[in-house]
């Protein structure tokens, strides 16, 4: 779990450094663009604190499973609340990128503590 942390982590760096690009090749760069980028960072850094450290192994993937949550909730959550007003532009290709992306992060996230609870509880 703690590799997809990882690669997930990744993935978000590269959508939040790609969406700042854009705007800074278009002129119109804003900080903002690298909100995924640092949903990404949290992630990397916790899955790899989690392959170093066994014995915090569960509770850092539940911290990044949450990072995830919110990476899903909070842009999914901006773009319902427009979705009347709703322009394809770099920034919503950006949100619906990093939406879909921390969803499919926390369904992994959560076949894995499946997977876990079944081992412990069968063993």
């Amino acid at each position: 779990m703690p590799s997809n942390a990882i690669w997930f982590g990744r993935l978000l760096v590269l959508i939040g450094v790609i969406g700042y690009g854009y705007g800074l090749y278009g002129g119109n760069q804003s900080l903002t663009a690298l909100i995924p980028a640092a949903f990404g960072l949290a992630l990397m850094v916790l899955g790899h604190i989690a392959q170093g450290k066994d014995s915090l192994r569960m509770h850092l993937m539940h911290a990044a499973a949450v990072i995830g949550l919110l990476g899903f909730l909070l842009p999914a959550g901006r773009i319902l609340s427009k979705i009347n007003d709703i322009t394809i532009s770099a920034a919503f290709i950006s949100q619906v990128a990093m939406s879909l992306v921390c969803l499919v992060f926390v369904i992994f996230c959560v076949r894995s503590f499946i997977a876990a609870r079944r081992d412990r509880v069968g063993s």
